[in-house]
């Protein structure tokens, strides 16, 4: 009797490399031969993208918008796209996304980038932290001139620090989504997973726990989907004796997310859930299940204890947990 089986018998390649600060991670069907052009034309959507808005080279689009200011200043295409698209994920989560946190992590010592294989660090700090009183500025009000592709970003700098990397991805998916149907980009936790998978039942993602265990702390099926994930468990250091991360609070002004170490979230567009992701993780361990209901937002939560949650709306796409 032969057995059934959906497995998906599609060749796959594999193609690793290092931008914004993280490893990328890609695997394309390749059943005529062209995914190793495609992982090539990814790797440099990347590069630009990393470019562009960087806010580790003073050279970058990004930071000559900044020195700008008030004052219009014509940026290239990815930049313009990431700047606009920011203003989007401040409006849908009421602010709680704000770019303007530049003048914070700079003040906390995170004026240098940090390599994604490097675990907690020490920072050297010459100033006081600044309050939120000196550095909040009311509502953001960006302008857009999109004919001349211009901008004017307002008086506070902009980190994009926490939507790039997920719209690299969304970009990428849009080059590989017209030449491949099975694919999967990884860069740094946000995740783009296209068609069934290898398994031929969609793909598999493993959730990683960020408080040191060996083993996943759950199990993901997904097809057409996008995954984020936001963690302070590399991207934190020591202030004064004190833990700092890069997860800015734009209603303190510190570190927020009190009670968590990370959050994981599944929707359609890598960007909006690398957004959800961060602003999720900037209610807490007491708000994030409000936020996340109230939003409809799919999201599994790890706490300082190790101890993690997830909501209904994750429940279709959750396959094994730990617990």
């Amino acid at each position: 009797m032969t057995e059934a089986t959906t497995a998906n018998t599609a060749l796959f390649v594999d193609a690793t490399f290092t931008a914004m600060a993280c490893e990328i991670n890609l695997r394309i069907a390749d059943p005529d031969g062209a995914a190793a052009n495609s992982a090539a034309d990814v790797e440099a959507l990347f590069r630009a993208v990393e470019t562009e808005c960087t806010r580790f080279d003073p050279s970058s689009a990004l930071m000559r918008a900044n020195r700008a200011g008030d004052d219009w200043y014509v940026v290239p295409q990815y930049c313009y796209d990431a700047i606009s698209a920011a203003w989007d994920a401040y409006v849908a989560t009421d602010g709680r996304f704000d770019p303007r946190v530049l003048q914070t992590l700079t003040a906390l010592g995170y004026g240098r980038t940090l390599a994604f294989d490097a675990g907690p660090v020490s920072l050297a700090v010459h100033r006081s932290v600044p309050s939120i009183e000196r550095f909040e500025v009311g509502d953001w009000r960006p302008e857009f001139d999109a004919d001349a592709s211009a901008v004017r970003v307002g008086p506070r700098p902009l980190d994009l620090g926490g939507i790039g990397k997920g719209l690299a991805v969304r970009w990428a998916s849009d080059v590989l989504e017209a030449r491949h149907r099975d694919y999967l980009i990884e860069a740094g936790g946000d995740c783009m997973l296209a068609g069934i998978g290898p398994s031929g039942l969609g793909w598999e993602v493993g959730i990683e726990d960020p408080v040191g265990g060996e083993e996943p702390l759950g199990v993901l099926q997904v097809s057409d989907l996008a995954c984020a994930t936001s963690s302070i468990k590399l991207r934190r250091w020591t202030v004064d004796g004190k833990v700092a991360h890069h997860l800015i609070d734009p209603r303190t002004g510190a570190p927020g997310g009190d009670g968590l170490v990370a959050v994981t979230v599944v929707g359609a567009d890598p960007a909006v859930a690398e957004v959800w992701s961060k602003s999720l993780f900037l209610a807490g361990a007491d708000g994030i299940a409000d936020v996340a209901a109230r939003h409809e937002i799919a999201a599994l939560w790890v706490r300082t204890d190790g101890g993690f949650e997830w909501n209904d709306w994750l429940d279709p796409f959750l396959i094994w947990t730990a617990s």
